[in-house]
């Protein structure tokens, strides 16, 4: 028979969404004229039209028995122009907030989620130090306009994400492929969270992170050292060195540079995880370039055994041991993303299902997880990929912008409504 775990009383369940994922027509970030310019597969365009739908999007999920949903603020609708804040897109953002707490739904604020006004890619983006400032003012804007209703922050979305993504593998503006500048942007990044750590706790009580993806590094082959080696560099500086910045005030990159940013110890009131897959790590140096690279799964047939469409492996395990090891830093754990863009809904729910059983089991193990958001409310753009992975609880048709729920949301609802998960026994051997 299947066992029950019961989760705290004060538990937190829900999805997330990203401003530029979901809005539509945020015409004034990097993002939109990277688009524009035929960067990607295809622009992002009216997206979700969330902007003017989310009073019925927070409706289905306050259907679906969420007790809490992430989204975050555009920087370029409220800032516009350097200096030039737009008071209805402040206003629209208040409404927001306003309408998950009349369903329900703590809001969960990230204000930094990939995109960034072009007024501050003109002037160089994350890789100027000048955006400290300019982050820090923007911080200050957002706080005093929702400070009274908002407990929970995300400063940074993904940061060692958005490092690798827009200044190593160039995909995003500004398109850069310069490790050198990657760590400047880096640094800077700690620096700004740091400050808007601080600016959000001189308004009140606030519970304050960042949302750090946290993968499992293997090395491609496991009896080549430079891979091992690769591997476990790469998780130095993509998963520890960014944290330990955090609650340290130390940020160390081998071989390079050892910098104290004091400011920016214990900076931390809890630890957002997102987690999706591993990642196989294969040697790989290049001027200037990080020194390990991603390897084809196809290499490793006995490991992986399931492949998402975005050819992201599927490993439940990995995520057990992703949170036993950010319990390491004695937080609290809030699941800030997990998800995936299976196609088929039954392997969809199972992902999710298997998921959930790992956390359970971190649980038992002693980790302390106060919250669980999939990834994502909404099909929506997913960047350079296009509209085509779909991760959403709840599918969109984007030539219509008709929602319908699918199965697998509803499933979810059940755990959210008992606040219990049914654990299958393990199976028996032979």
């Amino acid at each position: 028979m299947p066992s029950e775990f019961a989760f705290p009383k004060d538990f937190l369940w829900g999805a997330g969404t990203s401003a530029h994922q979901v809005e539509g027509d945020n015409v004034h970030n990097d993002w939109w004229a990277w688009e524009q310019a035929g960067r990607v597969k295809e622009p992002s365009g009216l997206a979700c039209d969330h902007y003017q739908r989310f009073e019925s999007d927070f409706d289905l999920a306050a259907s679906l028995g969420h007790n809490a949903h992430r989204f975050s603020i555009e920087w370029s609708r409220v800032e516009p122009s350097k200096g030039q804040w737009d008071e209805a897109a402040l206003a629209h953002y208040v409404e927001v907030v306003r309408a998950l707490r009349r369903r329900g739904l703590e809001p969960v604020v990230t204000l930094h989620h990939y995109t960034n006004p072009q007024w501050v890619a003109e002037a160089g983006g994350w890789a100027n130090a000048k955006v400290v400032d300019w982050f820090a003012r923007y911080t200050e804007r957002i706080v005093k306009t929702l400070g009274d209703l908002v407990r929970w922050w995300i400063t940074i979305n993904e940061p060692m994400v958005y490092v690798h993504m827009h200044y190593v593998e160039g995909e995003g503006p500004p398109g850069a492929r310069d490790m050198r500048q990657a760590l400047r942007v880096t640094e800077h990044l700690i620096r700004a969270h740091a400050v808007s750590y601080r600016i959000l706790h001189d308004a009140g009580p606030m519970q304050v992170s960042i949302a750090k993806y946290l993968p499992v590094f293997i090395p491609c082959r496991r009896w080549w050292p430079l891979d091992r080696w690769a591997a476990s560099l790469t998780d130095r500086l993509f998963n520890e060195g960014f944290l330990e910045a955090l609650t340290a005030g130390q940020w160390r990159v081998p071989g390079v540079r050892q910098t104290t940013i004091r400011e920016a110890r214990a900076t931390l009131d809890f630890l957002g995880v997102n987690f999706y897959r591993r990642h196989f790590i294969r040697w790989g140096p290049a001027p200037r370039q990080w020194l390990g690279s991603s390897c084809d799964l196809g290499h490793h047939a006995r490991d992986v055994t399931e492949i998402t469409p975005m050819g992201w492996d599927v490993h439940p395990d990995s995520f057990f041991h992703t949170l036993t090891r950010g319990a390491r830093l004695g937080l609290p754990i809030f699941i800030t993303e997990n998800g995936t863009c299976l196609t088929d809904d039954e392997r969809r729910w199972q992902y999710l299902l298997r998921h959930l059983e790992a956390m359970t089991r971190a649980m038992e193990a002693g980790v302390k997880v106060i919250g669980y958001l999939y990834w994502s409310l909404l099909d929506n753009f997913e960047w350079a990929k296009g509209f085509g992975p779909r991760f959403g609880l709840i599918e969109v048709d984007y030539a219509t912008q008709q929602r319908r729920i699918r199965e697998s949301a509803r499933r979810y609802a059940q755990v959210c409504r008992r606040n219990t998960l049914s654990i299958a026994p393990p199976r028996a051997a032979g």
